[in-house]
């Protein structure tokens, strides 16, 4: 099988986080590339649907307090499950 180098341009966090979990799986990004182009001729298409998720009121309303939350600072955070514990059985 003959091979063409070929230059793309990836968000340099996502490509150090793919990269992470391509190497869990015994891959390496070109590997992790050719595999998903295979899988797009095999499909006819992309492998996966690309879509626009479709939240309810709950899921959205629970999203934005989980938001809120988040960026208060006065919300007591936890670094560990067994902080989170402690806390609890208090």
């Amino acid at each position: 099988m003959a091979t063409t180098p070929t230059q793309i341009r990836i968000d340099s966090n996502i490509k150090r986080e793919a990269a992470a979990l391509f190497s869990t799986l015994g891959l390496d990004m070109s590997s992790a590339v050719n595999l998903f182009l295979y899988q797009c001729v095999l499909h006819g298409g992309l492998p996966f649907a690309v879509e626009v998720p479709q939240y309810n009121d709950k899921t959205l309303n629970a999203m934005a307090e989980a938001r809120k939350i988040s960026r208060d600072p006065d919300i007591k955070g936890y670094n560990t499950m067994e902080e989170l514990k402690a806390a609890l059985d208090n």
